[in-house]
Order: C-alpha cells, then structure tokens, then sequence
C-alpha cells in the first residue's frame, strides 16, 4: 500500500520472466556444489569385505577437489544447460505461481495474514505442478552429473544435454523422460512448500520485528531459513530422487527406499545433507535476493 492511493502489482508474464532469470542465476553459481551432492547420493556402500572399502568422494569439500583433480574445472558445472532448462521452466512456474494459487485458493479479497498451512498448501500444489513439466530437464542434469570420471577409451553416454535427450527418447521410448516422476513430485512439491511457505513467514515475521525492514539482509536471513528447512524435510525423497534417476536398476520409488534403507540404513537417506544444506542454503539466498531486485523493475502501480 502505498501514499497516493495505489497499489503494487505484476502481471504472471513478469512474475514468471523474474523468477526465471533468478532461478537461473542462483543455478549458474551454486550447480558445482549440486554436483558435489548428487555424486554423494549416488555412492553406495561399500560391501562386507570389499577390498575397495574406502569411499571415493568424502565430503562436500573432499568431492569437489576429487572431481576438479580427476576430471577438470568445468566438470564441476556438469548438467548446467539442462539445469537452466530447468530452471527457467521449474523455477518459472513453481515461483511465478505461488502468488496466483495463494489468491485463487484463498480469493484476492481476503483479509489479514494468510496461515502458514495454507502457505504451505499453495507451495506443495505449485512445486507438483512445475516439476510434471519440468521432470524430463531434471532427468538429463542427473544422468550428466552422474557420470565420473572414466577408463581411457570408455566413451561418455551422452555428448550434452540435447544428446542426452535425443538418446534416452531412442533407446528407452519418450515416457522414460518422467522416470522418477513420483519421488521428484515428492521432493520438489515438499520442497517447494518448505522453501516458499517458510520464506514468506519467516520474512514476514522477521519484518514484525522492530527496527528490521524489507532490505537485502532480511531477505538473507529469510532465503538461509528457507533452506534449511527444505533441507531437512526433503532429503530422503532427493536421495531417492537422484538414485532413480541416476541408476535404471530400481523397479519403482518403494524398490530404491527399501533398498537403500535395508543396505545402507535410514542415514543413507540424508547422505549429502551438508552440501545439500550449502547449496540450498546459497541457492535460495542467491535466488531470493535476486528475485526480490528483478521484480522491481516489472512492478506497476494500479489505483486501489
């Protein structure tokens, strides 16, 4: 609300176009700490007697040297054009439509403070919706980051993204672009919901606090909350999420939780939480604060 008699509005094209940018931009930076994460979910256990019985990749940082060591720099932005394809769709649509399903659930003349169930209603509704369309993006970014390094004369699967997509829709049919579908709606609607609901309320909770305004160091100290809870809430459907799509050898979602939770036990479920926790925690930090800076160039005032 403002003095003149007006309000603050932006239409879904731009609340949608600014979303994307900043996805985009929060992906360019953080996507070497998502490979980081990715390779960990994918370590199996090492067998009783394994003569192999330590693991390659120990730790974020550990990781990120054995893949910069072993396979260059730029191996650790692995899967970023699919990541920006993703982003741009999934980020787009997830974020652009969190404020339209908020006013369509609840109405545009609802008064007072929308509760943190329904928040969280209108997260996990637009998280479902962005990652059906999104899922084949986020299927070609894991089969990349996936794949180390490899034994001299061993050819990688798939020269790039469009590769990618080409050869998995030749050799395994078009509908296996949404093979992990089911977890990644898990994962992406409940960690949608924990992002967007909880940076709402944290940021309108801290901005009830005195002395704290709408200014970038709220927006941090929102976008690192955020994280954390998405963080703790969705790592074991992301685990599942990256072992389904990184290893056809699971018959369905049951199949991969069941056997990562009998092999290796129920910590397996959050094996790169702290890159996972640093990543989300930088990307929503990045992202927001990005998004907070592009939305203003696309506001309008219409009169009340």
């Amino acid at each position: 609300m403002v003095d003149n008699g007006s309000r603050t509005d932006i239409s879904f094209y731009w609340r949608f176009v600014s979303s994307a940018i900043a996805a985009c931009f929060a992906e360019f930076c953080t996507i070497p700490l998502d490979t980081a994460k990715v390779r960990l979910q994918l370590q199996k256990k090492a067998a009783a007697g394994d003569a192999v019985a330590i693991p390659k990749y120990r730790g974020m940082l550990g990781t990120i040297i054995t893949i910069f060591r072993e396979e260059g720099l730029t191996a650790l932005w692995t899967g970023l054009v699919p990541g920006l394809h993703r982003q741009c769709l999934f980020g787009g649509l997830r974020i652009g439509l969190y404020e339209p399903v908020k006013a369509f659930l609840f109405g545009d003349s609802f008064v007072g403070d929308i509760s943190l169930i329904k928040k969280i209603l209108a997260g996990l509704i637009t998280g479902a919706l962005a990652i059906t369309v999104a899922n084949p993006t986020d299927l070609v970014k894991v089969r990349l980051q996936s794949e180390g390094k490899l034994p001299p004369g061993v050819p990688r699967r798939y020269l790039g993204a469009l590769d990618a997509y080409f050869k998995i829709i030749r050799q395994e049919g078009i509908g296996s672009l949404w093979t992990g579908l089911g977890p990644n709606i898990a994962r992406n609607a409940i960690i949608n919901a924990a992002e967007l609901a909880s940076y709402d309320h944290i940021k309108q909770t801290i901005l009830e606090i005195p002395g704290f305004t709408d200014d970038i160091f709220t927006h941090v100290l929102a976008g690192l909350g955020a994280g954390f809870f998405a963080v703790c809430i969705g790592s074991p459907v992301d685990v599942v999420k990256s072992r389904m799509m990184g290893d056809s050898s699971y018959k369905s979602t049951l199949d991969c939780f069941i056997k990562t939770l009998k092999n290796e036990g129920p910590l397996a479920l959050y094996k790169g939480f702290i890159p996972n926790f640093v990543r989300l925690g930088s990307w929503n930090v990045i992202m927001f604060l990005t998004l907070e800076q592009v939305k203003m160039f696309f506001i309008r005032e219409v009169p009340l």
